[in-house]
């Protein structure tokens, strides 16, 4: 064992020696521990969906792909939030690539997480298992990281990887869309011809920058909708492709329901208007499924 492996083990040791008066709970605490999958590595990267991959990669600074060396069991009692069925280990592991980080890491890493039992209720062996971790830094700790979800290490395979990388690409590109924060404004106006009508709904974002959904209604074809991403709306706006960022700002962002304090119109059948073509966007965007993290 390396110098620093030795004294990650030793700083650990202070960790949980100190426990029983609240230090290092922060490194400890259940939201932050990774419940993780333990599926083999085809099957893994079926695990997760789109949503739950770029939740991930938006919460973490690093994304690692590593080996685990060594694993030891933390005693239950000092394991606060521990779930029924779990094991907490604290694991010791060697980087083999940082797939994405706005962090530098270092070749040895430290971390916990929280393992589910066998059938026999044993703490499955996990040395020499290749993982994929969504992780941050801990600060003050030089090598220590900690799992940024519940559910944040994955038996690593190339086809999650595969799946990940274009999540990972749109996220730093100069051009990535805005998290979506609420809806701000929202109006239909009716044509002069009966069945004729467009809907504005504007958005707003973190950045501020101007998001809105048009949904225009001509007689005798069906609705078209959009999204412009910037000050000028585009009438030849198109909705985004699924399964990307774009999509996932919305379909995982926006309510169920548009709000009645959004809908500007005063007139009622404008007002059904407006609700109704939201209602048909959030349709046609389908449901943000998620099986492994839970929205902000």
């Amino acid at each position: 064992m390396t110098s620093v492996n030795k004294n990650l083990t030793s700083d650990f040791k202070r960790v949980l020696a100190s426990a029983a008066t609240g230090l290092a709970l922060a490194v400890a605490a259940a939201p932050v521990l990774g419940q993780a999958p333990q599926a083999s590595g085809a099957s893994a990267a079926e695990a997760a969906t789109y949503a739950d991959l770029a939740t991930l990669s938006e919460r973490s600074e690093l994304v690692i792909r590593a080996q685990i060396r060594r694993q030891s069991r933390v005693k239950d009692e000092r394991s606060p939030g521990l779930a029924p069925g779990f094991a907490r280990l604290y694991i010791e592991a060697d980087t083999l690539a940082l797939i994405a980080g706005s962090r530098s890491v270092g070749e040895s890493l430290a971390y916990l997480v929280d393992v589910p039992l066998d059938a026999k209720g044993k703490v499955p062996k996990l040395k020499k298992r290749e993982v994929l971790l969504f992780a941050n830094v801990v600060p003050g700790r030089p090598g220590s990281i900690q799992l940024a979800a519940k559910a944040a290490q994955f038996d690593y395979a190339p086809e999650l990887e595969a799946r990940l990388r274009p999540i990972l690409r749109e996220l730093v590109a100069a051009d990535r869309p805005p998290t979506i924060t609420g809806i701000a404004d929202a109006l239909a106006v009716q044509g002069t011809l009966t069945g004729e009508s467009e809907t504005q709904v504007f958005l707003a974002s973190d950045s501020g920058a101007p998001v809105s959904l048009s949904v225009i209604r001509r007689p005798g074809q069906r609705p078209a909708w959009g999204v412009s991403w910037g000050e000028i709306i585009d009438s030849s706006a198109r909705p985004p492709a699924p399964q990307t960022l774009r999509w996932y700002r919305l379909a995982c962002a926006l309510p169920a329901q548009l709000p009645s304090s959004a809908n500007l119109a005063r007139d009622p059948a404008a007002r059904r208007l407006a609700a109704q073509d939201y209602a048909f966007v959030m349709e046609q965007l389908g449901p943000c499924s998620r099986r492994i993290t839970e929205p902000a």
